[in-house]
């Protein structure tokens, strides 16, 4: 694991704030199977969209007891009393569109859950489930989205998700570590590298 001068020395868009430096340290980009997390990006990702990664990170702990931490079951059968109850939480970001999504993604998230038996099953078939090593020199080099996440966007669209544009999909598969987009300077990258060479995914019958 790197520290916050290596972060600095390496990727600079955490800065010097600690939970940017933390979160990227200990979580951006290592590659994750735990359906509960993957459905937490995803929801963060969305409200996200047309705001900075720093303002969602700085109000994660809100958004997780907000929430339900994240239990899509849960979620998926909030009442319209609940959805008011969050318009009122100033401790997250208080868009009606954005909370209606989400309780609407975890009716979707459920649905594929039921037919892959893990959303991570289905999520990583996008990078044929295996994280996809970058080797970026600098952030200027890294995109904003890609073929694999243009794909996962369409696709999860057409199976109901909302908030879920290309661009919201490539920082979800940057955060779940289906990419490595450290720069090569960071010590994470060879961190994260080191991973995906003893990489073995754990799902059924796919090669």
């Amino acid at each position: 694991m790197s520290d916050s001068n290596n972060t600095i020395q390496g990727c600079t868009w955490p800065g010097n704030d600690p939970q940017m430096c933390q979160y990227h340290d200990e979580e951006w980009g290592i590659p994750l199977l735990d359906d509960r997390k993957l459905f937490e990006f995803l929801v963060l990702d969305a409200f996200q969209a047309g705001l900075s990664w720093k303002t969602i990170l700085h109000k994660r702990t809100n958004f997780r007891n907000a929430f339900d931490h994240f239990d899509a079951d849960i979620i998926a059968h909030y009442s319209e009393a609940k959805v008011q109850s969050l318009l009122l939480d100033a401790g997250i970001i208080r868009n009606k569109l954005k909370i209606k999504a989400t309780v609407e993604n975890a009716k979707c998230f459920l649905a594929v859950q039921k037919e892959w038996g893990s959303f991570a099953e289905y999520i990583w078939q996008f990078v044929q489930y295996c994280p996809i090593n970058h080797h970026y020199k600098t952030t200027g080099d890294i995109p904003v989205s890609t073929t694999e996440s243009l794909a996962m966007s369409k696709d999860l669209q057409k199976l109901g998700f909302k908030f879920v544009g290309t661009t919201i999909c490539y920082a979800f598969m940057q955060a779940s570590g289906m990419v490595n987009d450290h720069l090569v300077s960071c010590p994470q990258h060879q961190y994260i590298s080191s991973l995906h060479s003893d990489w073995q995914h754990p799902f059924k019958n796919i090669p």
